[in-house]
């Protein structure tokens, strides 16, 4: 189920995060060697300039004084410890001696100061480490970078017969969450994944529990629970309503099906038979007579016998058929159903989204069931009508027999995306 659009997503989170990784390690190489350069620039206008700066010291020295032999013994020794500490020399003016002579008390001091001075980096290689350190095992999706990618995740999920409108949602909030944002690189796939569960999450319509709202009417009321079911030709109504039948009754809830579609060859004949195999009385009159006065039909037995819910079948129609469309609307205004379900099928693609918006238009649907989801490889239909009507998916058909039918759950769609 949903294979295609399964692999096609996991294909596209993958690709994206390849990307990423090899612009990231692009960008830290070119930074690195920059960083590199301008740090033996640094170092080599550093040593230049205390070269230079050294040279004139000692020659205005030269010049200006002549020291004894004694001085010269003290200045070589003092060199000598320069040159292992690189400590600035302190001088003071000897006003008997109208010179200047190194300050060894002065001295004596810088050399204790340096001694416990715990050891500096160089400068620059710091600031380096940090900022190679910091972004060795992070990366970062720019705007252009996904720019490149939204197109193809766009026709991707179109392909897929998601709709245009859910399409270009999630290509603007997946954007929103992953742009700009510091990822570490081996979770790159897994953080695009899961921006796409929260956002899939939030597309979807919660679904409301049937169930519980049959005994909340029950509980209040003695008129049956009613349901009218609608949909184009061919989508598997009656047999999802014999499926829906089936599992009310095996929570403990009575149920008469009403065979509201008086047009289609043997549809009557198809809907007692199922009737027959899961134990469901079947109120029917003849072909051609008003399928609105079957349903009433069918409550008012509902009524006498003390029945629980009652599931009303209809002729399916073409969702650009506007006059077959006020025949069951004329059906909704008789009934007054508690429920207005449309059925279609999830392989039918963007087709199912136009139909489901003509029905909802027309007449106001409350859910929707999506027939033959077991052989949908897409997965797309399902994510996008509900999206576009605001309307929950209730049950998803998944096979022929009546147990093959399954309560809508989120949390179990999107794991069926592999997300």
């Amino acid at each position: 189920m949903f294979g295609k659009l399964k692999e096609k997503l996991k294909n596209w989170a993958k690709k994206v995060s390849e990307k990423a990784k090899e612009t990231e390690e692009v960008i830290e190489e070119k930074s690195a060697e920059k960083l590199k350069k301008e740090s033996k620039k640094k170092s080599k206008e550093k040593k230049k300039s205390e070269k230079i700066e050294k040279e004139l010291v000692e020659e205005a020295e030269e010049k200006l004084f002549e020291p004894s032999t004694k001085e010269i013994e003290e200045k070589e020794e003092i060199k000598k410890f320069e040159a292992t500490k690189e400590i600035e020399l302190p001088m003071e003016y000897n006003t008997g001696a109208q010179k200047f002579e190194p300050d060894l008390e002065k001295l004596k001091e810088k050399i204790e100061e340096k001694i416990s001075e715990p050891e500096k980096s160089k400068p620059g290689t710091e600031s380096f480490f940090k900022r190679v350190t910091s972004k060795i095992s992070k990366v970062k999706i720019s705007e252009e970078m996904f720019n490149v990618y939204a197109e193809e995740l766009e026709m991707l999920l179109l392909e897929n017969n998601v709709a245009l409108e859910v399409a270009e949602k999630v290509v603007y909030e997946l954007k929103e969450k992953v742009v700009g944002k510091e990822l570490l690189k081996k979770e790159v796939e897994s953080e695009i994944q899961e921006a796409f569960k929260e956002i899939i999450r939030g597309i979807l319509v919660d679904p409301f529990d049937i169930i519980k709202r049959i005994k909340e009417k029950k509980k209040n009321s003695k008129d049956p629970f009613v349901m009218i079911f609608c949909g184009v030709n061919g989508t598997g109504k009656t047999t999802t309503i014999s499926k829906i039948a089936s599992h009310l009754k095996s929570k403990g809830i009575s149920c008469v099906l009403a065979a509201g579609d008086t047009f289609r060859a043997a549809s009557i004949e198809q809907l007692k038979t199922h009737g027959e195999k899961i134990g469901v009385k079947v109120i029917a009159n003849d072909y051609g007579s008003d399928p609105a006065s079957v349903g009433f039909d069918a409550i008012k037995y509902a009524k006498k016998n003390l029945i629980d819910c009652v599931l009303i079948d209809t002729a399916g129609r073409m969702h650009t058929s506007k006059n077959l469309l006020k025949e069951i609307e004329k059906m909704a205004r008789v009934c007054k159903p508690d429920l207005k379900i449309f059925v279609g099928e999830s392989i039918t693609g963007n087709d199912a989204i136009e139909q489901v918006k003509t029905f909802n238009f027309e007449i106001g649907i409350d859910g929707i069931v999506l027939t033959k989801a077991d052989i949908d490889e897409k997965g797309g239909t399902a994510l996008s009508v509900g999206y576009v009507t605001k309307k929950p998916i209730l049950y998803l058909g998944t096979g022929q027999e009546y147990d093959k039918i399954e309560v809508f759950n989120k949390e179990k769609f999107i794991e069926k995306l592999g997300l």
